[in-house]
């Protein structure tokens, strides 16, 4: 008789484009999520929380991929295998065709305009890469039910004091505005209108939303016939005319016609001459910077030439106009608001992929520089984006409900944070009572209950206790800043040692003898004064009691 099969053991290894997070990463994922949230607290905006599971029918053409409704995320039938099957269930794109649904299905229950936040974990079933994940974090704020364009300026602000609030200051980011009926007066022009087009003018935003990362010539190859990436694989153009590419360019490079008009008529101000000569020489946003901190009225200047560069492009379609209109007015209203074009501008190059915005859109870059993981110079880029929706909740109610709404990358505003070190790249771990005698193991859990009620974090050792030497070793792999030490002759006398495990590791890396004895970094006290001494070392190493 044979002997049956075992069963192989499971790999044990994350699935492919997901990843674990540990102690640290999710403690400052949790304070930037505090911090943001208070901002959007303090905008009047409130939380809510919704299902991480939508159907596939209401997400509908607002998934990635409107050709195939269920690529790009993770679905399911219910009873597949049934002679009934059920519904199309997938996990949630993002946190906005989410907030479609629930208002539709709760408005009667919520105030008119509805302001509110989201915060959690999204998933895409998409090909993952260096940085790319199929689950990551958003935070999102949206108002519901506000036509007026105040709303998109109000979202503008919030956002620029949401970075500032978790530790990127003015001058390393820049939040770019545009309105989507500006590039749909474009496609007007280039002969994209109406809905036999609806294909065409999805590639043709995908495509522009791709700028930074495929440049011009890439843009201008998804337009046409359609480009192949360097693994070999081929991605579908528009298949436009050459006639029809080219109002397209030209809005494309609408920012770099910006610049050079800009520096033409800055030439002539006084004062100016010479360092607009030297920031000739620079690309881009080097010569944006130099010039525009020295000189904030030329940056006012290019909110102008913007407009009047769009005026161009859009003439003789009124959704353009309309869409010029309404970027004048946010400006007007976000510089009545102290938010300047230092911190947020204009910027035709601005589109956002995602197929239902219908007015302005923005988008929140990070403007230092960092190496990526080949050692090569870049702009860190795009942390957060978003814009008006204004068709979103109208598929489920028949009624057209104006809306707009911000999404913040969580996971990669952390990246900017750490590669700019403004994060605690360790997380201080507990203080630990280590346990010298099984049976008294009460006198142990008492002492940690002080630390605790005291606000400290703290616990008992809970491992074999045989080998106080490894109790230590635990407490080091904890990242613990201190270690409580209680034998028999301890309890006898009525006192405690207390090990400062940080300064015991700074003396073992570079002390001598005479300033390791001079140095000492265990304490002798009273047993009642255990909480008061921990804050003391805690206080030293700057933890502000707190490991909290």
């Amino acid at each position: 008789m044979a002997k049956p099969k075992k069963t192989p053991r499971p790999k044990a290894e994350t699935p492919k484009g997901f990843r674990d997070y540990f102690g640290a990463e999710v403690t400052q994922r949790t304070e930037m999520l505090r911090r943001i949230a208070g901002v959007y607290h303090r905008y009047g905006f409130d939380a809510l929380e919704s299902s991480g599971v939508e159907t596939v029918e209401a997400l509908g053409k607002f998934l990635p991929d409107v050709d195939r409704p269920n690529e790009g995320v993770f679905a399911w039938q219910e009873d597949a295998d049934t002679d009934k099957p059920g519904d199309w269930l997938a996990l949630r794109y993002d946190l906005t065709a989410p907030l479609a649904r629930v208002y539709a299905q709760h408005r009667n229950d919520l105030p008119t305009p509805y302001r509110r936040y989201a915060m959690g974990p999204v998933w895409r079933n998409e090909k993952p890469g260096p940085g790319r994940f199929r689950q990551f974090y958003q935070c999102d704020a949206d108002t519901v039910g506000a036509p007026s364009v105040a709303a998109d300026a109000e979202i503008c602000a919030m956002l620029a004091d949401c970075l500032e609030e978790v530790g990127i200051p003015r001058g390393d980011y820049v939040i770019r505005v545009n309105n989507r009926k500006v590039l749909n007066g474009v496609l007007e022009v280039a002969g994209l209108a109406g809905d036999d087009k609806e294909r065409e003018r999805g590639i043709v935003l995908r495509a522009i939303d791709k700028l930074d990362r495929l440049g011009v010539e890439g843009v201008r190859a998804l337009l046409g016939a359609g480009r192949k990436d360097e693994s070999g694989d081929f991605t579908e153009g528009a298949g436009l005319s050459e006639a029809q590419i080219i109002p397209i360019m030209n809005f494309v490079g609408a920012s770099e016609h910006v610049d050079n008009r800009l520096l033409e008529k800055a030439k002539a101000m006084p004062g100016i001459a010479n360092l607009v000569a030297s920031a000739a020489r620079l690309a881009g946003d080097d010569y944006q910077r130099q010039v525009f901190a020295e000189f904030p009225e030329v940056l006012e200047m290019r909110v102008r030439e913007t407009v009047s560069v769009l005026k161009d492009l859009i003439l003789g379609s009124d959704v353009g106009r309309q869409g010029v209109d309404e970027l004048e007015q946010i400006a007007s209203l976000l510089e009545a608001a102290g938010y300047g074009p230092d911190r947020i501008v204009i910027d035709p190059s601005v589109v956002r992929g995602l197929g239902y915005y219908t007015g302005p859109v923005y988008e929140a870059e990070l403007t230092f520089d960092i190496e990526d993981e080949k050692g090569r110079t870049r702009n860190f880029g795009s942390v957060a984006g978003g814009g008006r929706y204004d068709d979103l909740v109208k598929r489920f109610t028949g009624q057209a409900v104006p809306a707009t709404g911000v999404s913040i990358g969580v996971d990669r505003l952390l990246a900017a944070l750490q590669a700019k070190g403004r994060l605690q790249a360790d997380t201080a771990g507990p203080v630990v009572v280590t346990v010298m005698d099984r049976d008294r193991m009460a006198d142990y859990q008492a002492m940690v209950a002080e630390l605790r009620k005291a606000g400290i974090r703290a616990e008992v050792y809970l491992g074999n206790p045989k080998n106080f030497g490894n109790q230590l070793k635990y407490a080091d792999r904890r990242g613990s800043p201190a270690a409580v030490i209680e034998g028999g002759d301890e309890k006898e006398r009525g006192v405690i040692q207390i090990k400062d495990l940080i300064l015991g590791a700074k003396i073992a890396e570079s002390a001598t003898l005479e300033e390791w004895k001079d140095r000492p970094s265990q304490f002798e006290v009273p047993r009642d004064q255990l909480v008061e001494k921990v804050r003391e070392i805690l206080g030293a190493h700057g933890l502000d009691e707190g490991t909290k």
